[in-house]
């Protein structure tokens, strides 16, 4: 019986151990503050750790995906303008051997919006961004979010 239990636990562990968990080097913050009564805006934080970077929405040819977003259409809100970035900076990467426009351990990306009603309601948002380090870039990845616009901040 040891002999049997100590196959099983034995399997187990080789198990557990060669599932390493996903790499999420890149964690996504969506939040709506408000500016006035009637507009506002949808933030976009990326909590980036030490040597990943993610990339500027600029396109560009040599290879990364640029971070792009996506906000569905509602009668309660109307966009203003398109997404803005902040902090970016160029540097050459050399997995693409060019320089692009990255971000470094935190990236802020703001939407403005005019608020159309007194009611509060869900703007449903999401974003697609690729993320490397000096060794390997992941997949590109989609992520989708839902934010609140409280009744407080709409318009009266």
């Amino acid at each position: 019986m040891k002999t049997v239990f100590f196959i099983v636990f034995s399997l187990f562990a080789i198990l557990s151990y060669s599932q390493t968990p996903p790499l999420k080097p890149v964690i996504w913050e969506v939040t709506y503050v408000a500016n006035n009564n009637s507009e506002g805006e949808i933030h976009f934080t990326a909590t980036i750790e030490k040597k990943w970077h993610i990339y500027s929405q600029r396109p560009t040819d040599v290879g990364p995906i640029p971070t792009s977003f996506t906000i569905a259409p509602s009668p309660d809100f109307e966009l203003v303008g398109a997404v803005e970035e902040e902090d970016t900076h160029e540097e050459f990467v050399a997995a693409f051997d060019a320089k692009v426009f990255v971000f470094s351990t935190k990236a802020v990306f703001k939407q403005k919006i005019k608020l159309k009603n007194q009611k509060g309601f869900t703007i449903k948002a999401g974003l697609e961004f690729m993320t490397c380090n000096d060794v390997q870039c992941l997949p590109p990845t989609t992520l989708d979010f839902s934010v609140l616009v409280p009744a407080s901040s709409a318009k009266k």
